[in-house]
């Protein structure tokens, strides 16, 4: 619903001219003849700064900005890195010595818990470790880890910012 009365509100602005610069022309009569030019460049929107010193955060920093000549947008966000997170709590725990359980969320992985299985080392089992952890892991085949689908990656602040994004764009192809 919002999306509709953005878009009736910038409408009207559409018909507003296209072009790169904003040029002015003038002629004034006297004794003497002259005539004015001025070329002006559009105005320009600034991308906002996502400024993500701490590197101990597992977020990334995403802006963007768009200009035309009637209508600026800049926006920005921070999006979640959550191998980066599984890696520091592996990490946390293994420090803390607490080693089986930081092997045990490494192992969440499918990639990795596959590398531990082919070493001969396999991942732990409710506790268990070495050979009966093997067992338990044939005995119990679907509790394995699978590997996570893209539209599973996909939660719902990315997808409302993806929606976002494109009701801009489209917004933009209006104007345009």
């Amino acid at each position: 619903m919002k999306l509709r009365y953005l878009l009736l509100l910038c409408l009207p602005l559409a018909a507003l001219g296209a072009e790169d610069t904003i040029i002015t022309e003038s002629t004034s009569t006297s004794d003497v003849s002259t005539t004015t030019k001025l070329e002006s460049p559009p105005p320009s929107a600034i991308t906002p700064t996502m400024n993500i010193s701490n590197s101990d955060l597992c977020t990334v920093g995403v802006a963007g900005a768009v200009q035309t000549q009637i209508l600026g947008i800049s926006m920005g966000t921070t999006v979640r890195d959550m191998n980066c997170e599984k890696l520091k709590n592996a990490k946390t725990l293994y420090d803390m010595g607490m080693k089986v359980a930081a092997v045990s969320i490494m192992c969440q992985d499918q990639r990795v818990f596959d590398a531990m299985m082919n070493a001969g080392t396999p991942c732990p089992y409710e506790g268990l470790i070495g050979e009966a952890a093997k067992a338990a892991w044939d005995a119990n085949v679907e509790e394995t880890p699978v590997e996570i689908e893209a539209e599973e990656i996909l939660d719902e602040k990315t997808k409302q910012t993806l929606w976002g994004l494109g009701s801009i764009f489209a917004l933009l192809l209006i104007l345009l």
